[in-house]
């Protein structure tokens, strides 16, 4: 798939709505998007780890499954909040998905560059609101953020 035609700070904005709504129901504010390469929104979603007592619900397998089975990925554009941890990465390199779009990398650099170094066009917009809304969020719940992240920290 060539890089992304569409504008990705349009597409990054339905993925911020996401994180906005995982941070008032007193989850982790990632959000994510899946579009096809028409910008047709196919799912969206955010990480319910909290909400759903679910280890396994980021925001990107939410946005995924929301879009409901897809014949082909190649031409879809995976849009996410934060920078994919590996387990997401991993979907996105699985279903062969063509294309991501990381809103900002600064609080977490997860399997991005690893995703572009096997074919998907990768954009990092590094987004302010991005990384406001990550920010503030470590500095206020760094117990919650840790485990996120499957860090432990004494």
């Amino acid at each position: 798939m060539t890089p992304v035609a569409l504008d990705p700070r349009t597409l990054l904005e339905t993925a911020l709505e996401e994180a906005r709504a995982g941070l008032d129901e007193g989850g982790i504010p990632i959000g994510a998007a899946l579009f096809a390469a028409d910008g047709t929104l196919l799912g969206r979603g955010h990480n319910r780890r909290v909400q759903d007592d679910d280890p396994s619900t980021h925001a990107e397998t939410a946005a995924f499954r929301a879009a409901g089975r897809q014949r082909d990925y190649r031409d879809t554009v995976m849009v996410t909040t934060l920078s994919p941890c590996w387990y997401c990465s991993g979907l996105v390199r699985q279903f062969g998905i063509g294309a991501l779009v990381v809103g900002e990398a600064r609080t977490f650099s997860g399997g991005h560059d690893w995703l572009a170094e096997h074919g998907v066009a990768v954009t990092v917009v590094d987004d302010e609101r991005c990384a406001t809304l990550m920010t503030d969020f470590i500095a206020a719940r760094p117990e919650l953020w840790y485990e996120d992240i499957g860090e432990v920290r004494s």
